[in-house]
C-alpha cells in the first residue's frame, strides 16, 4: 500500500520551488497553470525486457467551491490497464483544495483496489512555525488512521507535490540546487530531495522534449536506494509539466511518460515533431 502511495508521489516530482511563498512553507503557486486544464499520463512497470503498460493517470486542475474556504481543486484519476485489471483492478482519485491564497488547505483519496475501499483525508492547519495535519484513513467497516501530524519547513500531500513544484521559475535553476519537502502519508511525514542536475532531452514516439532533469532522494524503506530513487523530466516550457518520470523501486521500475493535454495556460513548445 505505502509502496504504491509512493508511487503516486513520484508525480510529486514536484516539489522543489524556490517562490517567494515557499518561504513560509504553506502557500503554493499556480502560475503554470489555468483552471479547465488536463493532462494524462501513461504509466509502465518494467522488469528485465518486460515493460507492460500498468495504467494511466489523468491530472486536472479547476475552480471548486465545495469544500469550506476552498477555491480551487486538483485532481488525479488512475486507473489500471485492461491486462493488470485481470489481476489486480485498481481505481483511485486524488483531490487537493487550495484557498484564494494558494493555501494547502484539505485532500482526499479515495482507494479502489481489487474490492479493498479505503478514503484517505488530510486536514493542514497553517501556523507561523509549523503546519499541523489531520491525518484520517477510514474503510467501510472501520476507522485505520486517526492522528494528528507537525511538519516544519515545506510540507504537502501527494497530489499538492506537483502543484507546487510547477511555480518553479526555471530560468533560475542552478545545477546542484537542492529542495527540500515533506510528504503527509497515513501515519507518515516522508522526506523528499530535489537535486536540480541539467538540461535534457527526453523522445518519445515521434516526439523530442526539451526538458529540465531532476535527481529525487526519497528517504522512505520503499526505494531500494535513498540517494537518486527516481528521476523526473520536466517540459522546459512556461507549463513545466512532467515529462517523463523513473523509479527504482524493490521489483523493477516504474517509468511514468506524458501522453496528452487540453487547455493548457502556454503552448506545449518543449514538444519538438520528430519525422520517422
Amino acid at each position: 500500500m505505502k509502496t504504491k502511495a509512493i508511487f503516486y508521489g513520484l508525480f510529486i516530482f514536484v516539489c522543489c520551488c524556490v517562490l517567494q511563498t515557499a518561504a513560509q512553507g504553506k502557500r503554493f503557486s499556480s502560475s503554470s497553470m489555468k483552471h479547465g486544464e488536463e493532462v494524462t499520463y501513461d504509466i509502465y512497470f518494467k522488469w528485465g525486457l518486460i515493460m507492460p503498460r500498468a495504467g494511466d493517470a489523468t491530472f486536472s486542475y479547476d475552480r471548486d467551491r465545495s469544500v469550506d474556504n476552498a477555491s480551487s481543486r486538483y485532481s488525479m484519476q488512475f486507473k489500471t490497464a485492461k491486462f493488470f485489471d485481470n489481476f489486480f483492478k485498481m481505481r483511485d482519485t486524488l483531490s487537493t483544495y487550495y484557498n484564494d491564497h494558494n493555501e494547502l488547505i484539505y485532500s482526499t483519496k479515495c482507494t479502489d483496489e481489487g474490492g479493498y475501499y479505503s478514503v484517505d483525508k488530510l486536514t493542514f492547519t497553517h501556523g507561523e512555525e509549523n503546519t499541523k495535519i489531520h491525518s484520517l484513513r477510514y474503510t467501510p467497516s472501520r476507522v485505520k488512521i486517526d492522528t494528528m501530524l507537525t511538519a516544519v519547513g515545506n510540507v504537502t500531500d501527494l497530489l499538492g507535490a506537483i502543484y507546487y513544484l510547477r511555480g518553479l521559475d526555471r530560468t533560475k535553476l542552478q545545477s546542484g540546487n537542492v529542495y527540500p519537502l515533506t510528504v503527509a502519508i497515513g501515519r507518515d511525514l516522508v522526506k523528499i530531495q530535489f537535486t536540480y542536475r541539467s538540461q535534457s532531452i527526453v523522445e518519445r514516439g515521434n516526439a523530442r522534449y526539451n526538458t529540465r532533469y531532476f535527481e529525487i532522494d526519497i528517504y522512505d524503506e520503499a526505494f531500494e536506494n535513498t540517494k537518486a530513487s527516481a528521476e523526473v523530466w520536466m517540459g522546459d516550457d512556461d507549463n513545466f509539466l512532467p515529462i517523463k518520470v523513473r523509479s527504482k523501486l524493490k521489483i523493477g521500475y516504474a517509468e511514468i511518460y506524458y501522453s496528452e493535454s487540453s487547455d493548457l495556460a502556454y503552448a506545449l513548445t518543449c514538444r519538438i515533431e520528430t519525422k520517422r
